[in-house]
């Protein structure tokens, strides 16, 4: 495999960004596991790291992968770098955001900085598609846990840019993926450390809605697929069945698969059972004419 590019997702000054002195560390945390997740902090310049498709393989999808981390951190290795490696033998371009992390030392309206990076990085494979022989109708996103939170945000606030420069731009994803995704910020549900890091403790309550997914779905909303487990005690797995109601209730396509085990952060392997999602997914995407 070729050497992956990364790309500034700026030009120039940063939106939304002022001086400050956090710097950005990666780390293999075996807390998790013997073999260790690549965790990325400190994230304060974003970037999209790009996996191009074999030219013979290319079918002209593409997908941006956003890891999850609770808005703390990036799960840049199982949560994103193995996802596009898998979909570079599928013919898939991916890119993998590694998104600024809200931090008010460093950002202007921090709550809006990872949606604002996500919306770029859209833009930016759009206006790139013929470069890496993309079909600019066949742009999806997929996320996992916060980052889940952060695709399902761009998936259902795409007439509303967090820059104004973008309001003309097509920043609707085709598809959406979604891992054991945060979605809703309701105290019953959600997950409070991503909504204390987006949107701080006490929160205004217009954010609140705002950031609360399941109830901002629309006819619009793109298609999606959804993958959870029933014993996930990070983030509950009602978060999903939520949002697959509102899917359902606005008549846009969806699948929903649910685990009786597997608890958080699974990535492509629910070592819990033999049955293999990423395949449940990749026959989704068949389905609906993406592979």
């Amino acid at each position: 495999m070729k050497a992956q590019k990364v790309i500034p997702l700026y030009e120039g000054a940063i939106p939304n960004s002022k001086p400050c002195e956090v710097k950005q560390k990666e780390i293999i945390d075996t807390s998790w596991n013997k073999d260790g997740i690549l965790i990325v902090s400190g994230i304060s310049i974003p970037t999209i790291t790009v996996f191009e498709a074999p030219k013979e393989k290319r079918n002209g999808t593409a997908v941006l992968i956003c890891p999850g981390g609770g808005y703390w951190v990036v799960a840049a290795g199982h949560e994103g770098n193995d996802f596009a490696k898998a979909f570079n033998q599928l013919g898939v371009t991916a890119f993998v955001l590694r998104y600024r992390l809200p931090n008010d030392a460093c950002m202007e309206n921090k709550s809006f900085v990872p949606l604002m990076d996500a919306q770029q990085a859209l833009y930016l494979i759009r206006k790139n598609a013929k470069q890496y022989g993309i079909d600019e109708n066949k742009v999806g996103i997929m996320g996992f846990s916060a980052g889940g939170h952060l695709a399902s945000t761009v998936g259902t606030h795409f007439n509303d840019p967090a820059r104004k420069e973008l309001a003309d731009a097509n920043i609707r994803p085709d598809f959406m993926i979604l891992g054991y995704p945060v979605i809703s910020f309701d105290d019953s549900i959600g997950h409070i450390g991503s909504r204390d890091a987006l949107i701080n403790k006490n929160p205004d309550q217009k954010l609140l809605h705002y950031f609360s997914n399941e109830e901002q779905v629309t006819t619009k909303t793109p298609p999606t697929f959804l993958v959870h487990a029933s014993d996930d005690d990070v983030v509950k797995v009602a978060n999903s069945i939520m949002f697959y109601e509102a899917l359902i209730k606005n008549k846009v396509p969806a699948e929903l698969h649910v685990y009786e085990k597997g608890g958080h952060g699974f990535g492509m392997n629910n070592t819990t059972t033999q049955d293999k999602w990423f395949e449940r997914c990749i026959n989704w995407m068949r389905a609906n004419k993406w592979l």
